[in-house]
């Protein structure tokens, strides 16, 4: 099998790679093994002086690491090079915190002394996406090194320069050898790596269908999993809302990473009372978006990742129209060379459709009108996902509402959902399970133990209650 590089932008191949053999993954494996063994029992602070120098050369060659990932899945470069920024943000978080998340846990009990002890599992794989390319890599390493664990990636196979340049970045910060590997293998292979008894654990960030997959092997096999999957979230606009940074976030909250994150807002919830200005702007703020060439600083958007995205998208408004949706602008495919879609406002959706609650990866956005709060919920939550939401209103009592009712990992309140390294993050429902980031984050990946120190009288006190 060949991976390759494709620069989404221009569909020129700019490299390939072989799938590694059964035995390289043998090789890769066994390293893994090995290397935890030893990496295990480093301390606190040789592990935050690691990922510290990760965190510098990430800084000092954001440029270059931001091309990288523009060419590969064509985000604007500005947006990548701050993905580099904010991945050199979660080391430094890491060193400076994991030591304090991971601190033994003294607990009262009729015991001498007891506490709660948290140890590394293991080799950990991480089957990660395309559409964040360092970012969603970094925010499982991080943790997972900090906390003593080693990691295999498998990442998304039309980014494998991201990939090894990633494995790089660890390797040249003095991470010891197999303490993070990069595993250039399809989707074919992930089962038996799953299965391997060597591998103790696995995340995944990525399709539904993927992560039923990943957690379908992985539970027979009795190894914890993480996963962060779709999402199709709701942005609510409440009259009492700041209008003017509603629609503006609005507009970027659908097309940041070209509307290929999980956590693009999606469909825009409306009071009545606004809807009719609120269209108004937002179609006129999304018609105004510059397409073009990612490279360029005035772009801002650029190509879908893949043709079969594109492909995707299309057949997503198709369904749309043909269920009685209307386009207010875009709905084409640019007739240039890359996978380029106009951005995209579709109204008059049918909500019992199944196109209204889906994931729509790509700049296409549908707006729906609801005459008040409680109509605003029903429809955020009328979808399997549950990943993220955002709410508009400066009314505390709505604030308190939205914040209690709406099925979803995280709730923003007049702003626009993102993930930070100090809030954990992650979904309910099929938008899947688990926490990443904070101290939330660090402990998915550890055995959490308790130890329980008795006295010398206790101790023969079991052991008559015993006889």
């Amino acid at each position: 099998m060949t991976i390759a590089s494709i620069n989404p932008a221009t569909a020129e191949t700019l490299r390939e790679f072989s799938a590694l053999s059964a035995q390289q993954i043998e090789q890769k494996l066994q390293i893994a093994a090995d290397t935890f063994r030893s990496y295990r029992l480093t301390s606190f602070a040789d592990r935050s002086r690691m990922m510290q120098r990760a965190a510098e050369i990430l800084e000092s060659e954001k440029q270059e690491f931001g091309r990288t990932m523009t060419i590969e899945m064509g985000k604007p470069l500005t947006a990548a090079i701050g993905e580099a920024e904010k991945c050199a943000s979660v080391c430094r978080y890491y060193a400076e915190n994991a030591k304090h998340h991971l601190a033994d846990q003294l607990v009262e009990t009729n015991a001498k002394k007891s506490y709660v002890h948290f140890q590394p599992l293991g080799p950990v794989l991480a089957v990660m996406p395309w559409n964040f390319p360092f970012w969603q890599v970094f925010r499982f390493a991080a943790p997972a090194l900090m906390a003593g664990n080693v990691g295999l990636l498998k990442h998304a196979s039309n980014v494998p320069q991201c990939a090894l340049a990633i494995e790089e970045i660890f390797a040249r910060a003095g991470f010891p050898e197999g303490a993070f590997q990069t595993l250039l293998v399809g989707s074919d292979a992930v089962e038996e790596i799953l299965k391997d008894p060597r591998v103790v654990a696995a995340t995944l960030t990525g399709s539904e269908p993927a992560g039923r997959s990943v957690a379908g092997i992985s539970g027979k096999e009795i190894k914890k999993t993480v996963l962060e999957l779709g999402g199709s979230d709701p942005f609510i606009v409440m009259p009492s809302a700041d209008f003017d940074t509603a629609v503006t976030t609005a507009v970027r909250a659908r097309t940041i990473n070209n509307g290929q994150s999980c956590i693009a807002a999606k469909r825009f919830i409306v009071a009545k009372e606004i809807y009719e200005r609120f269209e108004e702007r937002f179609v006129a703020e999304m018609r105004a978006l510059r397409i073009g060439d990612p490279m360029d600083e005035l772009t801002d958007i650029g190509p879908l990742a893949t043709p079969q995205i594109l492909d995707d998208l299309i057949e997503q408004v198709e369904k749309a129209v043909g269920s009685g949706a209307r386009i207010l602008t875009g709905g084409k495919k640019l007739d240039r060379p890359g996978s380029f879609y106009e951005p995209t406002v579709l109204v008059n959706i049918d909500p019992s459709t199944p196109v209204s609650c889906e994931e729509i990866f790509g700049p296409v956005a549908m707006l729906f009108r609801v005459a008040n709060i409680d109509e605003a919920i029903r429809l955020a939550n009328a979808t399997p996902f549950g990943l993220g939401s955002a709410a508009w209103t400066s009314d505390a009592n709505e604030q308190t509402k939205f914040i209690e009712e709406l099925e979803a990992g995280c709730v923003f309140i007049n702003g626009m959902v993102a993930s930070d390294p100090r809030l954990p993050f992650g979904g309910v429902k099929h938008s899947g399970y688990g926490r990443e980031l904070a101290e939330f984050g660090i402990r998915e990946f550890v055995n959490i133990k308790t130890v329980w120190i008795g006295s010398e009288t206790q101790a023969r006190g079991i052991r008559t209650d015993q006889e």
